[in-house]
């Protein structure tokens, strides 16, 4: 386990060096395609690529007076530039460079997420293959209901990391998008060839009709994702949690050489990054509900947005990326109790085979309403006193009547249940390198 957010990657796509570098590359590609076109000096390119340099101090210092991030943005760049400073900007207005920069960022955090991501799917895989014959209890309201293998609980987290992996490539073709296109996206001031030379620069594609702006729901599909994707951990979280209860004890998150529990009992072993997990799902839901509120804004813009992005972009991006990396050390280093999981089973002994008697008498001829009547009452009556299924159903004529020894002592046998495991598994992994 990682006690805290160990890994600068995402931290560093969203730090004010790398913005201020990609609204850089903004400009000087959208100079060099007007150079293309006749309408920049050729000299002035290479002067601007030679000595434009960002100075992130400098930049906060002069929005400081001129309250206005990209004009300190570029007043800071010109200066280090000299006269050819001149050539930049031309035609354009904030939002071509703050939205196309904005694009390649998050293009840079998709990508990191889908990677972090897929490390997470080889992960429970592996365990997913480890135990895929490890009986435990299966529960349903919280209550023992019909034996599965941790394998196929793990194998269920698999498919859903699987479909979170589909919605963040989604999400990255939704979010890879620039625009070059003015003040109100009617390319009045600028040729679309300039456009199209920067987003190809920037990989990303033009916006078939912005605004001043992006739209909006592009965002807020990049949001949503993370959210889904963060629920899914937490859905995994959240299962831990339980696994790990006292009276469960099937599971444990691993505890360290030094590490302590709790500050007044000194016994306590919690499962305080499963906790952690759940508790920053929450804080994702919230950024995609203020991301979808950004999406109507007043005609082809205001800045309500503005301000909400600039926490939940980047916040989303980190707190989701620290998550996938604590989920793949939680797992990687899960403690796994086989023994408990058999004496849980143990705990309701046979009667939860309740359901194949049933469909074992239904098979031989009685109606589901009389069946059902037959082995709940015969159930209750094993729960009751403390007596196996199997010894109920050899003493009731209404079963006996129907089915033989052998075939009763086959129905309570836990091997029947796992009969289609491998079926499971092979429609699960069928793509999968691993298995």
């Amino acid at each position: 386990m990682i006690p805290r957010y160990t890994n600068p990657e995402m931290a560093v796509i969203w730090s004010d060096e790398n913005r201020f570098k990609k609204m850089l590359e903004v400009e000087i590609f959208a100079a060099e395609a007007m150079s293309k076109l006749g309408t920049v000096p050729k000299k002035a390119i290479e002067t601007i690529k030679k000595k434009a340099k960002i100075n992130v101090e400098k930049i906060y210092k002069i929005e400081h007076t001129v309250k206005h991030d990209v004009i300190a943005f570029l007043t800071a760049v010109v200066e280090t530039i000299g006269p050819d400073g001149r050539f930049l900007h031309l035609g354009m207005t904030s939002s071509d460079v703050l939205d196309t920069a904005t694009g390649s960022q998050l293009r840079q955090s998709t990508k990191l997420l889908i990677e972090e991501t897929k490390k997470l799917s080889v992960i429970v895989i592996k365990l997913a293959k480890k135990h895929k014959m490890t009986p435990m209890m299966g529960r349903t309201h919280g209550i023992h209901a019909e034996p599965i293998t941790f394998g196929l609980k793990a194998a269920s987290w698999y498919c859903e990391i699987i479909r979170s992996l589909d919605r963040l490539k989604f999400a990255l073709k939704t979010v890879s998008y620039g625009k070059i296109s003015g003040a109100v996206g009617t390319m009045a001031h600028l040729d679309p060839s300039v456009e199209k030379y920067v987003c190809k620069k920037m990989e990303l594609i033009p916006e078939p009709v912005s605004t001043q702006i992006i739209p909006r729901d592009r965002h807020s599909i990049y949001c949503s994702t993370l959210a889904h994707v963060g629920t899914s951990l937490e859905r995994i979280a959240t299962e831990i949690r339980h696994l790990q209860k006292t009276e469960v004890a099937e599971v444990e998150e691993s505890f360290t050489k030094g590490q302590k529990g709790s500050s007044a009992m000194p016994h306590k072993k919690n499962p305080i990054v499963s906790e952690n997990i759940c508790g920053l799902a929450r804080l994702l839901r919230g950024y995609a509900t203020t991301a979808m509120e950004n999406i109507a804004l007043w005609h082809e813009r205001d800045i309500s947005h503005s301000s909400t992005e600039r926490i939940i972009l980047p916040d989303a991006s980190i707190i989701l990326h620290y998550m996938l990396v604590r989920m793949q050390n939680l797992l990687a280093d899960l403690n796994i109790y086989p023994k408990n999981m058999q004496i849980n089973i143990d705990k309701t002994k046979d009667i939860i085979f309740s359901g194949t008697i049933l469909l074992s008498l239904i098979d031989k001829g009685l109606s589901r309403e009389s069946a059902y009547a037959v082995v709940q009452a015969i159930a209750f009556d094993a729960k009751a006193n403390q007596i196996s299924l199997e010894a109920a159903c050899l003493k009731n004529l209404d079963v006996t009547k129907y089915l033989t020894v052998a075939k009763i002592r086959k129905d309570c046998d836990i091997k029947s249940q796992f009969k289609n495991v491998d079926y499971i598994f092979n429609r699960a992994f069928k793509k999968s390198k691993i298995l």
